[in-house]
Formats: C-alpha cells, structure tokens, sequence
C-alpha cells in the first residue's frame, strides 16, 4: 500500500519479451497489484510473465485473443482495477520507457484528492528535446496544441503519454468499453475525463529512450489519423459537454467560426487569384472577404478563451 491507499500499475504489452521483465522488476514495493494485459504477443512476452509470477505474487496476467491495441489492453486493466475496488491505478507500458522512480510522483496528488487523473509530462525539464527522437517530438508538439483544443484541457502538454495515475471514481464514471483501443487511448482517455468534469493535472517526469525498444509506429500516420480523431472527440465533446448537460454560447462562436472563417478565406484566395491572373478587384469585395475571415477568427478566439475559463478549476 502506499500512503493507506490500494495501489495497481497496469503493464500493456505486445511483443515486449525483452523488456517486460525489467518492467516488472522495477515496479516498487509498495505496489499491491500488477496487472499484465498481454495483447495477443506473438513473441515469448506470456512466458516471461508468467516466469516472474512465479516469484511474485503481485502479478495478475491476462491475454487477449487477438490484438486490440494499447488503449484496449489498457481498458482490460482498468476493468479489473474498477471490479476489484483498487484505490488508484497507474499505467506503465511494457517497453520500459516510464521510469518507476516517478510513480510516487504521479500517486501523491490523486491519493492526496486533489486531482482524479494525474499524468507524467516528458516536456517539463527540456531534457526531451535531446532525447526523444526529433521526429516524435515534433509530432507529440502537433498532437500535443490539437489535444488542448480538442480536451480543454488547455494547461496539460505531452499528451502522448500514457505514463498517468487514475482513482476509482473515475472508473467508475467512464464507459471504459468506448474507450478507443488504439494509439489515441491517451487523448480520446482526455476528452472523456473532461466532459465528466475531472480534475487533471501534469506531472514532470523522466523521459526514457533507447533502451532497446523498436517501434513500427510511422509518425505521419499517427497524426494524420489522431486529427481526424481529435477532431470527432473536440465535436463530441462541445455536444456532451456545453449542449447536452450544460449549454454554453461557446458553442455558438465555434460554430460561426468554423463558417465564417472559410468563407472568408477562400473567397479572399479565390480574390487573389483574379486579381493575379485576371485584373482589378473591387475595393468592397476585398472588404468582404476581410470581415468574414476576421470576424470568424475571432468567433474562434472568444469560444476557445470561454472553453479556457470554464476549465480553469480543473488543475
């Protein structure tokens, strides 16, 4: 136990057999539970487990039938962490990129009950710059602006990250089976902790790479499909959140934003391109596109600095 309080770290893992055993040595004493959520290894990942279950009775293995992906091998974790009445749940991958040394870090503020979902930042010390391969980098920054918008959670960074520590109510609260199973677990998990009106808060920790770890994960891909998926999350969240429960007119200067600004825009490109090509352009219709494409920006600013304040207590 730690601090009184019941304590289980989740380890997801596919195809982890050289890593997953330094994971599961690492996890402190003070841990009650460890939950391995095999997603259906094609490597020696199981048999490794089960090896160390052998001498450590915290372990609790499970194995899919097929692959789901991290965030559904997440959602198995949580399920058993809800059913089995755990205090706080914390996730640690089995690549051993999240350094155990943070967990009381992470375990403090939510046990404390000052936060319900706590998770680890990379950013913080500048450190990642030099670590994390630029590529990733750059493309955790992308997703990392597209989340804050999308969650509203706008004082959280680094939200690729699934390094974070849960408490029972939330569990609870969430639908874990909507959860989505694959590499956008972490912001999809975001999104849904805010409708719900839960308190998050980033937490510095130790990033962690070139272990040995090798990923298959092409990063263009990943942010070209998680914007597509920020952006249902963002829309489903305004209809959960500011119409459904609780209307806010921040739904309605998003919504002239999203029509005014192109408008104004492609109207003011489609000027330009005459003007360029074909000749002068009349001095109203410049005017025209201008105040459709301002007027929309600043219908964005206004609902996203309303989205900001509505969200501040939630730290």
């Amino acid at each position: 136990m730690y601090r009184d309080k019941v304590v289980a770290v989740i380890v997801p893992a596919y195809n982890e057999e050289k890593l997953i055993g330094k994971v599961l040595q690492t996890v402190p004493n003070f841990v009650d539970r460890i939950v391995v959520v095999d997603d259906a290894s094609s490597d020696r990942t199981g048999e490794v487990v089960k090896t160390h279950q052998e001498k450590d009775s915290r372990i609790v293995y499970f194995r899919h039938l097929k692959n789901e992906g991290v965030g559904g091998a997440i959602a198995t974790g949580y399920k058993w962490a809800r059913d089995n009445e755990i205090s706080v749940s914390v996730v640690m991958a089995g690549d051993a990129q999240m350094d155990p040394e943070d967990l009381p870090k992470l375990l403090n503020p939510v046990i404390a009950g000052e936060v319900d979902y706590s998770k680890g930042n990379r950013l913080f010390t500048g450190k990642a710059w030099s670590v994390i391969p630029k590529t990733r980098y750059l493309g955790n920054a992308v997703l990392s602006f597209l989340t804050k918008i999308a969650s509203g959670y706008w004082h959280v960074a680094d939200s690729q990250t699934g390094y974070g520590a849960v408490n029972l109510e939330v569990l609870k609260t969430i639908d874990l089976d909507s959860i989505y199973k694959r590499y956008g677990m972490p912001n999809d998990f975001l999104v849904r902790l805010n409708v719900y009106h839960f308190r998050v808060r980033d937490i510095p920790v130790n990033p962690i790479y070139g272990i040995g770890e090798r990923s298959g994960m092409r990063i263009y891909r990943v942010v070209f499909t998680l914007s597509l998926l920020l952006l249902k999350l963002f829309l489903w969240r305004l209809k959960e959140k500011y119409v459904i429960r609780d209307f806010h007119p921040l739904v309605l200067f998003y919504l002239l934003g999203f029509i005014l600004t192109p408008i104004g825009v492609i109207f003011g490109c489609y000027l330009l391109i005459f003007r360029l090509f074909v000749g002068p352009v009349a001095a109203t219709s410049a005017l025209f596109a201008a105040f459709f494409a301002i007027s929309g920006l600043q219908s964005l600013f206004f609902a996203m600095w309303f989205d900001m304040e509505y969200n501040k207590e939630l730290k």
